[in-house]
């Protein structure tokens, strides 16, 4: 194990740190852990939340961040400039501020479709991890925590959604160090690790 994924191991809270090699320069990283807490090297890093449109917090993971990170993260995201009225960030697309006192040095924002109301959903769902993506290359970012975008109270059935993560992730395999999924259910964790088993074997 190097020292990038030894660090992540304790600074995840978790544990269970799994290696994929993505290509010769590249690597995909599933732990369980708690994303509030994951960090790289502070300069080069970013925790990805699940957002909604607004961007202003919620429940779950991106209240967590939100807490964690301290009041200038709402300022910031409050900062960020309405596409259209109570609009930030539309459903599949990404946006990034500092971490501030998260550990990690930055956040992206992305947000995932509801999978019942979504007329298209596994495109969304690429969508957001693709534009997070793009918006981390821009940033120099190279190392990015996901979590399990759409599965919570957006209802995404696990499986699906691993299916598209791992798979848009793959499109990148050349473009950062490491893409780590930080999973803080066992359940999402155990399906992630076998689609991975699968999906990059070929």
């Amino acid at each position: 194990m190097n020292e990038a994924a030894a660090t992540a191991r304790l600074s995840s809270g978790g544990g269970g740190v799994v290696r994929f090699p993505l290509s010769a320069s590249t690597s995909m990283v599933i732990q369980k852990g708690d994303i509030t807490k994951w960090f790289i090297d502070g300069s080069t890093d970013a925790i990805v939340n699940p957002a909604n449109e607004g961007m202003l917090g919620g429940a779950g993971a991106d209240g967590a961040i939100h807490r964690a990170a301290g009041p200038e993260l709402f300022e910031a995201c409050f900062n960020i400039p309405e596409v259209r009225p109570g609009i930030r960030c539309p459903t599949g697309e990404a946006r990034i501020t500092p971490g501030f006192k998260l550990l990690a040095s930055h956040v992206i924002y992305t947000v995932g479709p509801i999978y019942f109301a979504d007329s298209n959903p596994a495109a969304s769902l690429a969508s957001a991890y693709r534009n997070t993506l793009r918006v981390a290359k821009e940033n120099n970012i190279q190392y990015i925590a996901f979590p399990a975008i759409s599965c919570g109270v957006h209802g995404y059935p696990y499986d699906e959604a691993a299916t598209v993560a791992i798979s848009t992730i793959k499109e990148f395999r050349n473009e950062f160090r490491e893409v780590h999924f930080v999973l803080f259910s066992p359940d999402i964790h155990d399906i992630w690790l076998n689609k991975a088993n699968g999906l990059l074997k070929e």
